[in-house]
């Protein structure tokens, strides 16, 4: 299941990315950010409010530095929308894959914020490099 939900995740994030670039030649980087997660948020409503058994009553033992999040998400649209534009949908996706791979792999080897520490490996840095690799073999123009 989690291979599924995460082949599902990279379908959506790709198509998200492109359609908020399009969206944004039209109306603005921030306009878009702003009506993407406004349309975010009134949707995980609706699902909250009739599928979610969970609950806020727990808030308060959330570390506050995990808020941060919801700016990241933000933050996140905004450098997707102008990484599109200026590189395209390939190169700027095929960078954010790598820095993400990057930046997991540190998270992983450290046990940052409360994860579980995973061995590190040489094959991690191998794998990043043959994703370089790849990632340069696609751009070449032949």
């Amino acid at each position: 299941m989690g291979i599924l939900f995460s082949a599902i995740a990279g379908i959506l994030v790709s198509l998200q990315s492109v359609f908020n670039t399009r969206v944004s030649d039209k109306i603005g980087l921030w306009e878009t950010n702003t009506m993407v997660h406004f349309i975010g948020f009134i949707f995980c409503l609706i699902i909250m409010l009739g599928f979610s058994n969970g609950s806020y009553e727990k808030l308060g033992e959330v570390n506050k530095l995990y808020f941060l999040g919801g700016i990241f998400g933000g933050l996140i649209v905004y450098s997707v929308m102008v990484g599109i534009s200026l590189l395209g949908p390939t190169l700027s996706t095929s960078i954010l894959l790598v820095v993400q791979l990057i930046i997991a792999t540190m998270i992983d080897t450290f046990g940052l914020f409360e994860s579980p520490k995973i061995e590190f490996h040489f094959t991690k840095p191998l794998g990043v490099l043959i994703m370089i690799i790849g990632i340069v073999v696609f751009k070449l123009k032949g």
